[in-house]
C-alpha cells in the first residue's frame, strides 16, 4: 500500500458489478459512473476505497450484495482512456489489497449508512459516496484486512 499521506484521509464506497470490479483490481484502476470524471476527480492521494458489487455481471440480473475490493488511491491524477470507439471513461490509479468478498446483509443494522433503513439500497444507486472511517474499519476487518489503517 501507497505510504499515508499527512492530510487526513477520506473513506469510499464505489458501485460496480463483480465481474467489472475484477477487472479494475488487475488492471490496479477504479473507475466510477460509468467511466464520468466527476466522481473520479472527488477522491485524493491516500484515501481509501470500497467496492461493493450489486450484481455478479454487468448487465444481468442475477445478485451479489457484496463487498468485493478494497484498495488506496496512488496518486492525484484523473486520466482518461479510449476503451471503445466513443466511449472514454475516466480512471485513478489505485493499488487493491487481498480480501476475501463480505457480503453486506449481515452488516446491515452495524453500519450508520445502512442502519435502521427499509431502503438500504439507495445509497449505491450514486456510484460513489462517502463513508465514515468506523464504517470502513468494520467492512475491512470483515474483508480480512482489518490492520490497514494501524
Amino acid at each position: 500500500m501507497p505510504q499515508q499521506a499527512q492530510k487526513t484521509n477520506r473513506f469510499w464506497i464505489g458501485v460496480a458489478s463483480q465481474d467489472h470490479v475484477q477487472q479494475g483490481v488487475e488492471w490496479g484502476i477504479a473507475q466510477f459512473c460509468h467511466g464520468k470524471r466527476a466522481p473520479c476527480a472527488r477522491l485524493r492521494q491516500g484515501d481509501w476505497l470500497l467496492y461493493y458489487a450489486p450484481r455478479k455481471v454487468f448487465g444481468q440480473k442475477e445478485g451479489l450484495q457484496a463487498f468485493t475490493a478494497l484498495g488506496r488511491v496512488r496518486d492525484e491524477q484523473v486520466y482518461q482512456v479510449e476503451m471503445a470507439p466513443g466511449f472514454h471513461p475516466y480512471r485513478r490509479r489505485v493499488e487493491f489489497a487481498s480480501v476475501k468478498p463480505l457480503l453486506i446483509r449481515p452488516l446491515l443494522e452495524q453500519l450508520s449508512f445502512t442502519q435502521g433503513r427499509k431502503n438500504w439500497g439507495m445509497i449505491f444507486r450514486y456510484g460513489l459516496f462517502e463513508i465514515s472511517q468506523k464504517d470502513f474499519q468494520q467492512i475491512a476487518q470483515a474483508m480480512g484486512q482489518g490492520d490497514l489503517l494501524k
